[in-house]
């Protein structure tokens, strides 16, 4: 049976009680908005698919403070391997910590209802439709609500509904195992097992972490078996997840008159790590502001605009320059990474360790790439786009 919520219309329905979403609500709610999200899954904040690192910067700029309960690890460096080669960052500067989702998201959601805005879990959309310019929202049961505006915030899945490619599978596993190290990320570059992409160890803890792994048409679930029987027993696994990742960067437009998409659903996500707590989160913080902005103007929906304006304007270059170091990432053999992290000084790892910025961290790849031997390979690999390789780092 399908129940018409009319006297619980809202002037902004969230799609998706995700980080980006649910910063959405906080400022739309924040603003006097009346807000209702609505989140698939049973519980806010999971299921735990994300590595959970962030600075402490992008925190503060999210307007969250680290509580004990969503604080999990500080990370101190940075071990970065390929199939012969490490080298170590120390990263104490760039005040990295990792932090439980679960936890996290709840605080923004509490942020949310606290000013006011209306959280429903087990609430999965089926259907969109915009008539008479409301949109009518029905979920799972057939109830249906209603609203002025839509935010997107449901995740890769609207990415992948709108036929869009490069996305690639990833599993995470959550482990506990004596040989984690409590202060140190570890990265395994193997373009035979990982291509176009990377294995990871992030600590939670001492002695447990998440270990990870993402590439283009691999099983992760054969590959977490077999990375973990590298390490070795003794180990536990508490959980896995998995789920696609987005590596193309940002998709435009984020809006289309007043559906509105964020997060995830945006491409917000950095096409080297996929991570996006920091740049989905600011998308959800913009879009929120913007919207508040275009309902208090007579719903004017060129306010949205500002939206995406300040979001280009803050991450726009750097996910180009991703997107960029990206392209240079999947023409890499084991080989070629071998050959870049042999040539890679003490002095350039002293500067990316003294300069590095972990919110915007195409600087710091670029030092990996600024050697005489691995420009001449990256020639050898790229031919003709070799000029255009010289010029592009030049920009960063």
């Amino acid at each position: 049976m399908t129940t018409l919520h009319e006297s619980t219309s809202f002037d902004a329905i969230i799609g998706g009680g995700s980080v980006s979403g649910l910063f959405a609500a906080r400022e739309m709610a924040s603003k006097g908005m009346k807000v209702l999200v609505l989140e698939e899954d049973h519980e806010i904040g999971t299921p735990e698919h994300c590595g959970g690192v962030v600075s402490q910067k992008g925190l503060e700029a999210l307007g969250i403070i680290p509580r004990i309960k969503t604080f999990d690890n500080e990370i101190r460096q940075a071990i970065i391997k390929t199939k012969n080669n490490s080298i170590e960052v120390n990263a104490v500067n760039q005040k990295v910590i990792v932090i439980d989702r679960r936890s996290f998201d709840k605080e923004i959601a509490f942020q949310a209802q606290s000013h006011g805005a209306e959280i429903n879990t087990n609430s999965l959309i089926v259907g969109i439709a915009y008539e008479d310019n409301w949109f009518k929202v029905k979920i799972k049961g057939g109830t249906i609500y209603k609203s002025k505006y839509f935010v997107d915030a449901r995740g890769v899945g609207t990415l992948v509904n709108k036929g869009l490619r490069n996305i690639i599978p990833s599993g995470q596993y959550e482990v506990y195992a004596p040989w984690i190290e409590k202060d140190t990320i570890e990265v395994i570059f193997d373009a035979e097992r990982y291509p176009g992409f990377f294995a990871w160890i992030i600590p939670t803890g001492e002695g447990k972490g998440k270990i990870g792994v993402a590439g283009k048409s691999i099983n992760p679930n054969f590959l977490l078996e077999s990375f973990l029987k590298t390490r070795g027993r003794p180990y536990s696994i508490i959980r896995k997840i998995y789920a696609p990742i987005w590596i193309a960067g940002y998709v435009r437009p984020f809006y289309n008159g007043k559906n509105v998409r964020v997060g995830d659903a945006a491409g917000q996500t950095k096409p080297t790590t996929a991570g996006g707590i920091y740049t989905g989160g600011m998308g959800g913080i913009y879009a929120g502001r913007a919207i508040a902005l275009s309902l208090s103007e007579g719903e004017e929906t060129s306010y949205l605009s500002h939206y995406e304006q300040k979001w280009l304007s803050k991450f726009g270059k750097e996910f180009d320059r991703l997107l960029f170091l990206r392209r240079i990432l999947e023409r890499l053999d084991n080989k070629s990474f071998d050959k870049i992290f042999s040539e890679i000084s003490t002095k350039t790892l002293d500067v990316i360790s003294d300069t590095a910025d972990f919110d915007f961290h195409s600087f710091s790849l670029r030092q990996f790439l600024d050697t005489r031997t691995t420009l001449n390979l990256l020639s050898a690999i790229m031919g003709n786009e070799y000029r255009k390789i010289i010029k592009d780092l030049s920009k960063i």
